[in-house]
């Protein structure tokens, strides 16, 4: 196996790692989107999504820059807040 095989088994790895964390994370979205739902709240919430975004940026050591991880976390939020809407549905 060469080294690029095997830094591609290892972004495998990650990738699934990943899968998890963010299927994870979106569990907590759902769940506080219940809760949002109880307690009469609105799904958007522009000053936690602002304390988010400075919380990844603020630990980020890279090699991605801080518009980069915004960027990722950007999306992260928006599918978060469209399974928080789902559970409204529900």
């Amino acid at each position: 196996m060469s080294a690029i095989d095997d830094l591609r088994g290892r972004i495998d790895e990650i990738d699934a790692e990943l899968v998890r964390l963010l299927n994870t994370r979106a569990e907590c979205a759902l769940a506080i989107g219940q809760a949002k739902q109880i307690a009469g709240l609105n799904v958007y919430q522009p000053g936690r999504e602002a304390e988010v975004l400075a919380h990844v940026q603020a630990i980020n050591t890279g090699p991605l820059d801080n518009a980069a991880i915004r960027r990722l976390f950007e999306r992260v939020i928006d599918e978060a807040r469209r399974l928080e809407r789902l559970a409204d549905l529900q």
